[in-house]
């Protein structure tokens, strides 16, 4: 049987949340919820995931200033610190602490920032693909090209920002100084400027997100199960590289999963992962 889903709302200081619940609270057996957080994503990327847990009560939301979480502090960036608050008091409010988590991308970072905070919410804690740059021995290089990407959507727009976003993200390897932003032609996208700036991932209001160092030894303190993850298509890139150093800085192996940065996707967002394997891989995980 689907669990129905059922969503809701939350104010906190500064943004209203929405947030969604498939299944009971408190859960019919007993297990942690299972929160699934991405960020700069909304609750609709899981959309998929989230039906492949029919035995779980699953909870997905929209991070402050995404989707339908309005801001109401003024501000647009998004800053991890923040949103680990945000998550406490969304727990919180479910009275359904401890939850065991997936955390994607920006998501893991907020992940660790809120361990370092509220260290006894989190049951077991699965951060795929952190982008926590700072970790990396070239980490001077990779915030240069961060800022080339950024510069070029401020000046030319979508399609260059988008050009460059995706050669920094496929680029093998360690960066040096040479990093230039294709045309936004090399990968079909459009060279002419639709005169937005409002991009989570071009715009520069995630750089708090690529610039944060965890608090490793408050996340050693925390009881939380932590697992770092990395698809097995990214191996080699950008993300895979910033997830095996967030492993190697937390003292622990890398965990490898199906897929790519995204493989727990459906059609979302137009470039599909390996859902059912990669929520199997995620359950094994969970269980184990």
């Amino acid at each position: 049987m689907t669990p129905v889903l059922v969503t809701a709302t939350l104010p906190v200081p500064g943004a209203v949340l929405t947030y969604d619940v498939r299944g009971p609270l408190p859960t019919a057996d007993g297990r942690p919820p299972l929160l699934l957080i991405g960020q700069p994503m909304e609750a609709a990327g899981f959309a998929t995931f989230a039906g492949l847990f029919p035995e779980r009560t699953v909870v997905t939301y929209d991070p402050r200033g995404l989707g339908r979480s309005a801001r109401t502090d003024g501000r647009t960036d998004n800053d991890p610190e923040q949103q680990a608050d945000d998550l406490r008091r969304l727990v919180g409010a479910l009275g359904a602490g401890p939850v065991d988590l997936f955390a994607s991308s920006g998501g893991a970072v907020t992940a660790l920032a809120w361990l370092a905070r509220s260290p006894g919410d989190v049951r077991t804690l699965v951060a795929h693909e952190p982008p926590l740059v700072g970790v990396l021995p070239d980490a001077a290089q990779v915030f240069a090209a961060e800022r080339a990407v950024q510069q070029a959507y401020a000046a030319r727009g979508w399609g260059a920002g988008t050009a460059g976003f995706m050669a920094l993200t496929s680029r093998q390897g360690e960066f040096g100084d040479d990093f230039e932003v294709p045309a936004p032609e090399t990968f079909g996208l459009p060279a002419e400027d639709d005169g937005t700036r409002s991009d989570p991932l071009l715009s520069g209001v995630s750089n708090a997100v690529t610039a944060y160092r965890p608090d490793v030894a408050a996340v050693h303190a925390s009881p939380t199960r932590i697992v770092v993850a990395a698809g097995t298509e990214s191996r080699g890139t950008l993300t895979w590289r910033t997830a095996a150093g967030t492993a190697e800085l937390l003292g622990q192996e890398l965990t490898v999963f199906p897929s790519h940065h995204g493989g727990f996707m459906g059609g979302e967002h137009g470039y599909a992962g390996e859902p059912e394997p990669f929520a199997a891989r995620l359950r094994e995980v969970l269980d184990s």
